[in-house]
């Protein structure tokens, strides 16, 4: 097994950080960007391809839930091929995703390409991202350091997305974006070529399909129904339920394999963690305030105000700043706050910027009543990010690494995609007879689940008081 990055002389150190970090970081940013730079694309794809908001809507909320649905699965074969391999397999899989995108000529081939190929592909590549810098980086420090690059740049991907988007777009059409992706999938690819793998595959390792496919389908289930409210309450209802049952079956199915001695998709000591469990709930509400705002916004300037690709990215570089500044000082935070104390303010920004985007920008037609809320959540969320990816996976040791994090990674997508599908929904609804009203009631959505996070953040252990049963984060 290789020693963990830190344990060398500083200069040897600082070197492998590079090597190691750059790819790694550049991976979520890429996944982190395609799954919000189509929000500025909503009226140049709907009327190249023949389709509407709710047909790109679809084509975006598809991708991120199939990113979550997957995620855990993916996660567990990390154990059986190897975590590098699962790395470049995603990110070969991605890259023809985004290529078959960019000569898509109708939404059915945007969707495989986009949705399913792109989406596969994030589900077997992000998983070992965060593995490897669980194994390889050692410390609550070095950690946060580490999770704080790749949270960066995994926060401004979703934050900057709209940016680069729109100025691809502009320039040169929506569909070089895709081709965009492609060329940084494969300098990633290359710059991977000397990422270790710290623990050697074991192909006698239980891969437990039934366990994937329950809940895979419980989790598509559950997200197709809160898409189906717009046409129909019933069907959301009964999609919902169904999924919901699927989901209670996927549960059963795993304590039955544990008490038979057997190998299930998810150990049930994953939900066993308080501050685990805590920290999953602040990630997936993160995600959700930030892809639901992102979508919700870029609808509403493209639909009601009628701007275009780059007016509408431009608007965006506020919250890009925001979630830059606060995710780069990340790691010298981590050292000087307690990451619970960092979370709830994180929460506390966030919601303030909600407040300001529904106080300043209803009624007013001044593109920069935008400005200051974007710039309050892009600062409140990129806060939080690295405190709590560092909350949940330093909860458990190495032997649970891959389960950890692909359950982590499948709750941050499953906020992602139910803040499109939930805050989409509510806008997409009524954008088009009462848009005012929509674009309220979409953020007054959001601003409820950031209260709810900075409730489920304020329950974390207070510094000093860790958890009985729990080690000691930084020190699995």
């Amino acid at each position: 097994m290789h020693p963990p990055v830190e344990s060398g002389p500083d200069g040897q150190r600082s070197g492998a950080l590079r090597r190691v970090l750059l790819p790694l970081a550049l991976a979520q940013f890429i996944c982190s960007f395609a799954g919000s730079n189509m929000n500025v694309m909503i009226n140049d794809i709907s009327q190249d391809l023949d389709t509407t908001v709710q047909g790109v809507q679809i084509a975006i909320t598809s991708f991120l839930l199939v990113m979550a649905a997957l995620m855990i699965p993916g996660g567990k074969l990390t154990d059986r091929y190897g975590r590098k391999r699962c790395f470049t397999a995603g990110l070969v899989l991605f890259g023809a995703g985004a290529l078959l995108c960019a000569v898509a000529p109708g939404l059915g081939v945007l969707m495989l390409g986009y949705s399913i190929l792109e989406g596969v592909g994030t589900a077997l590549l992000i998983p070992p991202v965060y593995i490897l810098t669980t194994l390889l980086f050692s410390g609550v420090a070095g950690r946060a350091r580490a999770f704080g690059a790749i949270s960066a740049m995994g926060g401004v991907g979703a934050a900057a997305g709209p940016l680069i988007g729109g100025l691809i777009t502009s320039a040169l059409g929506w569909r070089w974006a895709f081709v965009f992706q492609a060329l940084i999938v494969a300098a990633i690819v290359w710059l991977s070529r000397r990422v270790p793998d710290p623990l050697p595959p074991d192909p006698t390792r239980h891969f437990d399909t039934r366990g994937a496919v329950l809940s895979a389908a419980g989790l598509v289930l559950v997200v197709t129904g809160i898409l189906a409210a717009d046409n129909s309450g019933w069907l959301m209802i009964g999609l919902m339920a169904a999924g919901a049952l699927v989901l209670l079956l996927f549960f059963r199915w795993v304590r039955e394999q544990e008490r038979a001695g057997g190998e299930p998709l998810l150990s049930t000591a994953l939900f066993q963690n308080r501050t685990s469990n805590l920290g999953l709930v602040t990630q997936n509400a993160q995600w959700l305030v930030l892809m639901g705002s992102s979508f919700v916004v870029a609808a509403y300037l493209q639909v009601v105000r009628g701007y275009n690709a780059i007016e509408t990215g431009l608007i965006f570089t506020a919250a890009t700043a925001g979630l830059l500044t606060s995710s780069l000082a990340a790691g010298r935070l981590a050292r000087r706050r307690p990451q619970r104390n960092l979370i709830m303010a994180g929460f506390v920004v966030t919601a303030a910027g909600i407040g300001t985007l529904l106080a300043m920008v209803i009624g007013t037609p001044k593109v920069w009543a935008f400005a200051p809320g974007l710039l309050l959540i892009g600062l409140g969320i990129g806060l939080m990010l690295t405190p709590s990816v560092n909350v949940v996976q330093s909860s458990f040791g190495d032997d649970l690494q891959g389960e950890i994090s692909g359950l982590s990674r499948s709750v941050s997508n499953l906020g992602s995609s139910l803040g499109t599908a939930i805050a989409g929904t509510v806008i997409v609804a009524g954008i088009t007879k009462t848009p005012e009203r929509a674009y309220g009631l979409a953020m007054v959505v959001l601003a409820v689940v950031a209260l709810l996070g900075l409730a489920a953040a304020a329950f974390l252990p207070k510094p000093g008081l860790p958890v009985a049963g729990a080690p000691v984060p930084g020190e699995p």
